[in-house]
């Protein structure tokens, strides 16, 4: 298993903007990438925070890769002031 972290730090002019968008990239995820095992949204005022788990890399650079994900990265790219990402190559459970 693999496992992101991401932590956005939105405009807060933007977060009635953001959250759908990101709701559906998650929703998404879930429901189409066989490899996206796991994928929380999380938020506490400006701060969005995404835990993500997939099967492996792999399945984690396909979703970099899919249509969703290119059309959510871009429409939301102006309304980030701060992303922070952390990639897990193992996780126990």
């Amino acid at each position: 298993m693999y496992a992101v972290t991401v932590t956005f730090v939105v405009k807060p002019e933007m977060m009635p903007s953001f959250l759908p968008l990101m709701a559906r990239n998650a929703r998404i995820s879930r429901k189409v990438e066989t490899g996206c095992q796991h994928f929380d949204v999380c938020r506490d005022g400006d701060i969005v925070f995404l835990y993500e788990v997939y099967d492996d890399r792999t399945a984690f650079d396909a979703h970099l890769a899919s249509a969703h994900f290119q059309e959510f990265d871009a429409a939301v790219s102006s309304m980030i002031q701060e992303k922070q990402v952390r990639l897990f190559n193992e996780v126990i459970r």
